[in-house]
């Protein structure tokens, strides 16, 4: 059986839990306040070109979208997002259980334009009823987007630029940014830390067994935020197993290497579909990869390959999504290549 499941089928790649293993019988401090969390904070902050910056390790994705917002935003304040945004779709209401309203915006190819974020915000507060309506308060954005898409350089200063002159923050999902950023002819790390105010690096999607790593270039725009994330149980008790973890994947590069792998494989398995007669209904340049097979493909493949519908099932052919990880491998790709031409 091959997997295409998602990103985090597998465990954790063998360098990551090898760290965990040889600080097992250690004794630390707990929260995330050992060294170890301390190493991995440097690592990072210093991979992002902030010294400076606030790095706060979390548990899950949905906790620190969770947390991260009810941060940023008033309680009378609502969060900017795509129509196809993860927080809209795909976390069950997390963003508005803490009171706080996501505010879908048309999608395009799963990004929001800049032009239309500052002309929603300007009709905002062109209305005189706007005090009486759930204000925005913060642009959310994930990089690459819940399509697979990726923001432009000049995409991401836009967005920056219309947040600034708002005086609202703009927030990056990076659950998938290291794939994200092995697929971009322009983002880097840096630019992130340059052009947005808090972002996170996924770690769950890219090869640990857990955690997520916040990034704040202005450490005061997250007061006491400790605190906060322990109310959204995002704090793990035995914090360093996140440091461990996120100090493999930064101390020598392993985290952009896992990313270039996955983008990497997902190409090639892109080709084998494309040459098998099968197209992609979202031009996705990272690990995941998106098609439109017929039904009777999808059934000789499914019990010796897995992967996800993509919507409901249609009544011949069906959208799906195939994605790639540190875990892919080249025989994976063969073997697939193998199934389809039996199809």
């Amino acid at each position: 059986m091959i997997h295409f499941n998602c990103d985090y089928m597998a465990g954790a790649h063998p360098a990551v839990l090898k760290a965990i293993v040889e600080c097992n019988n250690d004794q630390t401090v707990g929260y995330g306040l050992d060294d170890y969390c301390s190493e991995a904070r440097q690592l990072i902050a210093e991979a992002c070109g902030c010294p400076d910056a606030a790095v706060h390790f979390l548990v899950g994705g949905t906790q620190t979208n969770s947390a991260v917002l009810d941060a940023l935003l008033d309680r009378t304040e609502g969060v900017i997002a795509a129509e196809s945004a993860h927080i809209n779709v795909h976390e069950a209401g997390a963003i508005e259980l803490t009171c706080h309203k996501v505010i879908a915006l048309p999608q395009h190819d799963g990004k929001l334009d800049a032009g239309e974020v500052a002309a929603y915000l300007d009709t905002f507060y062109s209305d005189e009823t706007h005090e009486h309506m759930v204000a925005p308060g913060a642009v959310y954005i994930s990089f690459p987007t819940e399509l697979g898409t990726l923001y432009s350089l000049e995409e991401l200063m836009d967005l920056s630029a219309v947040c600034r002159d708002a005086g609202i923050p703009l927030f990056v999902d990076g659950a998938r940014l290291g794939y994200g950023l092995a697929a971009s002819p322009d983002v880097t790390l840096q630019d992130l830390a340059r052009f947005a105010d808090v972002f996170y690096i996924g770690g769950t999607k890219m090869g640990l067994w857990l955690g997520e790593a916040v990034v704040c270039p202005n450490p005061d725009l997250l007061p006491r935020f400790f605190t906060l994330m322990k109310a959204h149980g995002a704090v793990l008790a035995k914090g360093r197993l996140l440091g461990v973890q996120f100090h493999a994947m930064f101390s020598n590069g392993l985290y952009f290497r896992i990313g270039e792998h996955a983008v990497e494989l997902a190409s090639r398995l892109r080709r084998v579909m494309e040459e098998n007669g099968y197209s992609t209904f979202i031009d996705s340049p990272t690990n995941q990869q998106f098609f439109t097979l017929p039904n009777a493909v999808i059934d000789r493949l499914m019990p010796n390959a897995t992967f996800e519908y993509w919507g409901p099932r249609g009544e011949t052919e069906s959208r799906v999504r195939f994605v790639t990880s540190w875990e892919t491998t080249d025989e994976d790709i063969d073997t697939l290549a193998a199934l389809l031409e039996k199809c």
